[in-house]
């Protein structure tokens, strides 16, 4: 959990002066208490009316809130673009994601800018991308963050088989068209697959841990030194 999601939720459980302690946070947020004590103190120096101290207790003044969500109205759209979109051509745990991110924004919103959201007529069609490539995309996206060596069944376009072992290392969205980006056991370099060609997809049962020439950073100085040598192609599905 990043430092500024554990702060807001640090806050949430305090709500209605409620006295917690250091140790109940540690346990609710999985980290030590020697991490509540110091979030606690950069609270309070932030001007939240947090009062307690360490082995006691802490508790909140009853009336600190959280200030609303303020945004403009493109800002407004382009959310509920992005949101619609992610819902439409992500994997099936971003659309759910995007859906309930949309909840949350609308909730916290003046009434007036909330019915911006139901006003915004920007769509996007819902059968573009098949189920198995919403079950592939979730799939590699929780071993990109990982680090999950994956077993991928691939298809090429002249309709040839090959089983691999790869190191997910990123998704790129083209259009109707998703691509993994990944470093290939089995042809000991970086390549890049077709969401849709990937007939079977699973996990390898081990992970990888990254190393100096293999890492997304690596990916891309390769495929700049590719494009420079093809005269300005980009990235190219290769098997």
């Amino acid at each position: 959990m990043r430092r500024a999601d554990r702060l807001f939720q640090i806050v949430q459980h305090m709500r209605g002066s409620r006295l917690v302690t250091a140790q109940k946070l540690a346990q609710w947020l999985e980290v030590s208490e020697r991490t509540i004590y110091r979030d606690i103190a950069d609270l309070q120096s932030t001007g939240v009316p947090i009062e307690g101290e360490a082995g006691v207790g802490y508790m909140m003044r009853e009336g600190f809130d959280l200030p609303p969500l303020m945004f403009t109205r493109d800002e407004i759209v382009a959310l509920v673009a992005g949101a619609r979109m992610v819902r439409a051509f992500g994997g099936s745990t971003m659309a759910r994601a995007a859906e309930e991110a949309l909840v949350k924004i609308g909730a916290v919103l003046p009434e007036a800018e909330r019915m911006r959201i139901d006003r915004t007529e920007i769509h996007s069609p819902m059968w573009v991308v098949s189920d198995a490539d919403r079950t592939a995309i979730d799939v590699i996206e929780r071993a990109v963050e990982s680090h999950d060596v994956l077993t991928v069944d691939y298809q090429d376009e002249q309709g040839q088989h090959s089983q691999r072992e790869v190191r997910a290392l990123g998704l790129w969205f083209w259009g109707r068209v998703w691509t993994l980006a990944c470093w290939c056991e089995l042809r000991g370099d970086f390549r890049t697959f077709r969401i849709d060609r990937i007939k079977i997809i699973g996990q390898a049962g081990r992970r990888f841990k990254p190393e100096k020439g293999k890492l997304l950073s690596d990916f891309y100085r390769a495929m700049e030194k590719r494009k420079i040598e093809q005269g300005g192609m980009g990235l190219r599905y290769t098997a």
